[in-house]
């Protein structure tokens, strides 16, 4: 009994022994505490051992330096998206840019400083907000160039109707006939949707410094050829410019009044703009190649022999036809249909809007097929150039003596050429469409006036120069 009383009391001895040594301790403990705050304030250097208020105080140094190793870099660290402005590689999208900013703030470890995840806050709010902008839902969505209006613009014409004489034809500089209202050259094209860069003649070389573009087409694509040379140079003279015909096979054929194009290649950029005439776009031979009254094969399935000799060397292909598919012309030029290697049998393609038809989604196609084997080729397809013949055709009295054009407005979203725009549609071959915007012009065109003042049929469809024509090249410059 004693021992077991014995234990018990040595037990309550130990426990009150323990709690008195506790007490004890905190009382140290609490001593100096109460000297060390006392100290605090005479002793005011020291606070410089704390870290700062907006920095947390972190007890354990390996935790720490674990939490530096995952901090964010700072923005001047981190390397920039990459963005590329070469000719032949397509660029990465502003927004696809700021997403990938987005996506890698939003993958931080959940581990980070207070510091580092208000910088990573930061950061998503300001690329949220750059997504917001206008210009990057600009990007997304493609401008429609046709839609706008005609506005006055004193910075017109981009050159003189009395220069220009080393690339412009006489028949087509209205300046130089008996017309005397010229307030068709001072309008300009203004899209609805987006901003069209104001055209230049060095900004235009900069952009096709050693490229080649190429227009392949009817006289139509002939005068906007000679649109653009002339607003390239201004209408100045340019000695310097090099004649480079013969190395694409332009070279005028014996009894011919001219040659099948021209090429001219400007040195300080090493740019080069050619014309090849062909109005139908399609391959044309003769059959009796010993014949000199053979007829010629219209191989309506195949394109002109000119693109698939150097198309490796053209950069920027412009395609146009339309007014010569016409029976008339067809028989004077002794054209022959003919498809897969032989005359046409088939009844639909027989009819000259089917043939027309038929032949334009061919060439387009076939376009379309070569341009992955060439990565920096942009290939457009424009629309047909609209005439404006009244109160008959070009050879029964039609006329266009309007001195002023019709709506300047264009509101419709839909080409007003809907053979080229389905030709394009689901290819990557563009369309250069001009048809809307050059409808409400019936003023433009050439009319009755003419270099000799000889009385004749009135051209409504062809244009002065300086005039509508320019505006095509600067549709087709926003677009390369």
């Amino acid at each position: 009994m004693k021992g077991g009383g014995g234990g018990g009391g040595g037990y309550l001895y130990n426990k009150h022994g323990l709690k008195m040594k506790q007490l004890s301790l905190f009382f140290i403990i609490f001593v100096c505490a109460s000297l060390v705050l006392w100290n605090w304030d005479k002793t005011p250097h020291l606070t410089a051992l704390l870290p700062p208020d907006d920095q947390p105080l972190h007890l354990f140094p390996v935790e720490v330096e674990r939490k530096q190793d995952t901090r964010v870099k700072p923005e001047a660290e981190q390397a920039p998206p990459s963005l590329s402005t070469d000719f032949n590689t397509p660029q990465t999208s502003h927004l696809e840019n700021t997403k990938l900013l987005v996506d890698n703030s939003i993958s931080e470890p959940k581990d980070l400083s207070e510091t580092a995840k208000q910088q990573s806050v930061t950061s998503q709010r300001t690329e949220s907000t750059v997504i917001d902008t206008p210009m990057a839902k600009a990007e997304t969505k493609a401008c429609n160039f046709g839609k706008g209006k005609w506005v006055p613009a004193d910075n017109r014409p981009l050159y003189s109707g009395f220069g220009c004489k080393q690339w412009l034809s006489g028949m087509w500089a209205c300046r130089l006939t008996q017309r005397t209202d010229f307030g068709y050259e001072k309008l300009k094209w203004q899209p609805k949707d987006c901003k069209m860069d104001d055209f230049t003649g060095a900004e235009f070389l900069k952009r096709m410094q050693d490229k080649t573009l190429a227009f392949v087409g009817d006289s139509l694509g002939r005068q906007q050829f000679q649109s653009l040379m002339c607003m390239v140079t201004g209408g100045e003279e340019m000695p310097d410019v090099e004649d480079v015909g013969k190395d694409f096979g332009l070279a005028k054929a014996q009894g011919s009044a001219r040659p099948d194009g021209w090429a001219y290649r400007f040195p300080t950029t090493n740019t080069t703009i050619l014309y090849y005439w062909s109005a139908s776009l399609c391959d044309i031979e003769p059959i009796d190649p010993t014949s000199e009254t053979t007829d010629y094969a219209m191989h309506l399935d195949r394109p002109p022999a000119f693109l698939k000799h150097f198309l490796d060397r053209i950069h920027v292909l412009v395609l146009n036809t339309g007014h010569h598919w016409n029976r008339g012309k067809l028989n004077a030029n002794r054209w022959v249909m003919y498809v897969g290697g032989k005359p046409n049998t088939n009844r639909r393609i027989a009819d000259i809007g089917g043939a027309k038809n038929f032949t334009i989604h061919s060439v387009v196609r076939w376009v379309n097929a070569e341009l992955p084997k060439h990565p920096g080729l942009k290939a457009f397809l424009r629309s047909i150039s609209p005439r404006h013949f009244f109160n008959g055709e070009w050879n029964t009295g039609g006329t266009c003596d309007s001195t002023s054009p019709g709506s300047l407005e264009v509101l419709q979203d839909e080409s007003s050429d809907p053979v080229a725009a389905s030709a394009v549609k689901g290819t990557d071959v563009k369309l250069l469409d001009i048809t809307g915007l050059s409808l409400v012009r019936e003023e433009g065109h050439i009319s009755r006036y003419s270099i000799r003042a000889a009385p004749g049929m009135q051209d409504c469809l062809h244009w002065c120069l300086p005039g509508v024509p320019d505006t095509w090249n600067e549709v087709l410059f926003a677009q390369i």
